[in-house]
């Protein structure tokens, strides 16, 4: 690890106008970011630790949502009897995630920034667009077993690697930002993360020194709730494929959708046309797998990772016919 200042941040402010600097970095959990400073993927000159800041809180909103303050943990998150009640889809995913001890220190703006788990992003030695653009994709032709087949680039077929986001993009969520001059933004969580394209190492749609304060959850959507993990092994590991569900049917037919992916993409994936595809349908084998469908045209493997073309279509299907027969 190379030496870097450590600065503690007493207000908002006072740590985004610190971040705006070259080589600084904002630090909270710091649950990914330490492992890419060990293996020097990331060598920032200047860590801000924002701890100590007042943005813990998960407060009620006016309209029946929840706003989420920045360094709540992930594990008080998935704890807590509103998000558990109103929420489940986003309690599950939070507890699939990662170990107990990780869940413990990681915080809800961590969470959604966190790097890919690439494994040729995470060695130094191999090429990698996101790390060194302009240097290539090992992944293309390399071990791509837990790449992406939906929205991949060939400058980057790496994928995100948050729980957590999946279901808040399932449910809508809003993240709010403030900069080092005190403006305030508010961000669909579907307009955050972006698309590798030509420049994968720009992840986001935050600018220099912008922070992430809060993410508002708007009220429950109806219907019930899901997150479906599929992974190697039954415990801390990423996701091959992740599906966030809330699906509201009555006597066969289904009234309302919304379908939200991980391990398929760079970013939590949605599927308008599949959500479409399932309202005032019968609920089926054939409507569930036209849904399957409208998610996975387009998809494209790379080998490795061919199977988790078949594995999408049994995964949603599963999911569906689990939501629909309650």
């Amino acid at each position: 690890m190379k030496a870097f200042t450590y600065q503690r941040a007493d207000s908002v402010t006072q740590a985004a106008t610190a971040a705006i600097k070259p080589g600084a970095k904002i630090i909270a959990g710091g649950t990914n970011l330490l492992d890419l400073m060990k293996l020097q993927v990331e060598t920032p000159s200047t860590l801000i630790d924002i701890n100590r800041l007042s943005l813990d809180k998960i407060e009620d909103t006016p309209d029946g949502g929840l706003r989420i303050g920045t360094l709540v943990r992930n594990s008080d998150l998935a704890a807590d009897w509103r998000v558990r009640q109103r929420y489940g889809v986003l309690s599950r995913a939070l507890l699939a995630g990662a170990s107990a001890q990780l869940r413990n220190k990681a915080t809800t703006g961590g969470n959604l920034l966190q790097r890919t788990r690439c494994y040729y992003f995470y060695d130094v030695t191999k090429p990698c667009n996101k790390r060194n653009p302009g240097s290539g994709c090992a992944a293309l032709a390399g071990f791509n077993r837990i790449h992406a087949i939906l929205g991949a680039s060939e400058h980057c077929i790496a994928t995100h690697p948050s729980d957590m986001a999946v279901a808040m993009r399932a449910l809508d969520a809003k993240v709010e930002t403030v900069n080092g001059e005190g403006h305030t933004r508010v961000i669909p969580i579907g307009a955050l993360h972006r698309l590798p394209d030509k420049t994968p190492d720009i992840e986001t749609s935050l600018k220099p020194g912008e922070i992430i304060t809060s993410v508002t959850l708007p009220p429950p959507p109806p219907g019930i709730q899901v997150y479906r993990k599929v992974r190697d092994r039954a415990s801390y590991a990423f996701a091959l494929v992740s599906v966030a569900a809330v699906v509201d049917s009555m006597h066969g037919r289904i009234r309302s959708a919304r379908l939200a992916f991980g391990g398929l993409a760079p970013k939590p994936w949605r599927s308008p046309p599949a959500e479409q595809t399932l309202v005032n349908a019968s609920a089926n084998t054939t409507t569930f797998n036209a849904a399957a469908d409208a998610v996975l045209e387009g998809a494209s493997a790379f080998g490795g990772n061919d199977f988790k073309i078949p594995l999408t279509r049994r995964t949603l299907r599963s999911v569906l016919t689990e939501l629909t027969r309650a």
